[in-house]
């Protein structure tokens, strides 16, 4: 009877160091590139989502209105990386004589490019996202031509384009309502490349250069996977 005693625990003994030693084997496995890790607590986690943008600012001293959208992969709940843009008009406000008031057209245009979202707390109901816009776009001038019958309906049109280079890093607080849909309270600052266009002053055309930087906010409606 003892020797079985002791030959059961001696296996326990065995097993268990057997065990030990494999359990410190595979805590310790080599991660390599090709093979990762096996461990399901390290696996990557990957969401996605859509979304609308709608943020005021100023362009070249006028109220704007800037409509835009997102399409952003998300990376273990903390990183994003994709494409979004926004269009872009400022007030309108013409003359309608021909005089030398160089600010009687309006500005439209657009921009966009890749974005970067890091993202901090995204598993808390209210947290904070860094989305970095890196891209390019353009911008026109437009007028109003009124007929010399006095038509009300007065055509528009553009006197010129410019292409340039943007800038726009932000700040969001995000609110996650429902496991699908978030809201995004956000503000940004626009940096553009200096912009060169022109326009008629009643006798000649002549050079302007609008300001296309600036501060802006508003509110991102989030649907997708987080």
């Amino acid at each position: 009877m003892k020797k079985t005693i002791l030959v059961l625990v001696s296996l326990m003994i065995v097993v268990l160091g057997i065990s030990q030693e494999e359990k410190t084997r595979t805590t310790q496995e080599m991660r390599t590139i090709f093979n990762g890790n096996r461990n399901n607590n390290n696996k990557i986690i990957h969401g996605g989502y859509g979304g609308i943008l709608l943020n005021y600012s100023q362009v070249d001293n006028k109220d704007a209105f800037l409509a835009g959208i997102r399409g952003v992969w998300l990376i273990n709940h903390g990183i994003g990386i994709g494409i979004g843009g926004y269009g872009f008009a400022n007030e309108l406000r013409f003359e309608k004589n021909n005089n030398n008031d160089n600010n009687s057209y309006s500005l439209a245009g657009g921009y966009g490019g890749l974005i970067i979202e890091p993202v901090i707390g995204a598993k808390l109901p209210v947290h904070v996202s860094f989305p970095v816009l890196v891209g390019a776009g353009g911008v026109a001038n437009i007028r109003e031509q009124w007929s010399i019958y006095n038509d009300p309906s007065a055509n528009y049109y553009s006197e010129d384009a410019a292409a340039y280079f943007v800038v726009e890093p932000g700040v969001e607080i995000e609110l996650n309502l429902v496991k699908f849909f978030r809201i995004g309270l956000g503000a940004y600052y626009r940096y553009t490349t200096d912009v060169v266009l022109q326009t008629w002053n009643g006798n000649d055309y002549v050079d302007i250069n609008p300001d296309l930087t600036g501060f802006s906010f508003g509110v991102a409606l989030k649907f997708g996977k987080f």
